[in-house]
């Protein structure tokens, strides 16, 4: 199999609990995101990973393929990972559960550059900022990049940290936001769950941030697609406003 993509769920969630099974236009948000993610191109499988019965039974109620993961993980990466370790896929692909915009060309733009490029062993997305407001958000994650695409940093701060083109409501130039969705070549997936949390980790609270500090790279690529994650009731009325009245979102 050349590409596998999983969606990590778990029930509990800080700001907003239960929100994977929240209803979102008479649909679970978890749905939501399956169904976009089967209309992918270049994953042949897809599987939702939780240890939660709740988010098992309703997932399986809408036909989804779902495997009950140990309760110990700490991330969704290791969730994956426990997944993983059976799988025989050369690409796997983490797709964040509480994103229901998710648009299934986003999954193929990150699996490509693996099945492509010997060199590249993790890819994720960016979208570029267009609200200042989203800038200086915390719970907007931003990533800046090389010169050939490679993440140097991400961060819950607004880097670049003084916008070049904030000028009478014009978009701002070069600034980006992170978008939570990842793909790894399947055998670094398990080097990436052996090395230990890093600094810059702890401190953001941003897992990737691991990889960097660790000497690898992250390929990041840019997506014309924006979504809204849901970590709070606000953000489910946004999104069930997007779903209703979108022209962008007529793939769903």
């Amino acid at each position: 199999m050349e590409a596998m993509g999983i969606i990590p769920a778990r029930y509990g969630a800080t700001r907003f609990e239960g929100k994977l099974l929240a209803d979102l236009c008479g649909k679970p948000v978890i749905q939501h995101t399956w169904e976009n993610a089967k209309k992918s191109k270049s994953i042949e499988d897809l599987i939702i990973a939780t240890d939660d019965k709740r988010i098992y039974n309703a997932c399986k109620g809408f036909g989804a393929k779902v495997s009950y993961t140990s309760k110990a993980h700490r991330s969704g990466s290791d969730r994956l990972t426990e997944l993983a370790s059976s799988i025989d896929a050369k690409v796997i692909v983490n797709i964040q559960a509480d994103e229901p915009l998710i648009h299934p060309s986003m999954i193929d733009d990150v699996v490509s550059p693996l099945l492509k490029g010997k060199d590249i062993q993790m890819t994720t997305l960016c979208h570029k900022i267009a609200k200042e407001h989203e800038l200086y958000d915390k719970n907007i994650v931003k990533v800046v990049m090389d010169r050939k695409g490679f993440a140097l940093y991400f961060s819950r701060a607004a880097i670049p940290y003084k916008p070049r083109s904030i000028d009478n409501g014009k978009p701002i130039k070069n600034h980006y936001k992170h978008i939570g969705i990842y793909a790894y070549v399947r055998d670094f997936l398990f080097t990436f769950k052996s090395l230990p949390q890093s600094p810059l980790e702890k401190a953001e609270k941003l897992e990737q941030l691991r990889v960097i500090e660790n000497g690898y790279k992250i390929k990041v690529i840019e997506t014309r697609f924006d979504t809204v994650g849901i970590d709070t009731p606000e953000d489910l009325l946004k999104a069930t406003e997007l779903i209703k009245g979108s022209k962008q979102l007529s793939f769903l």
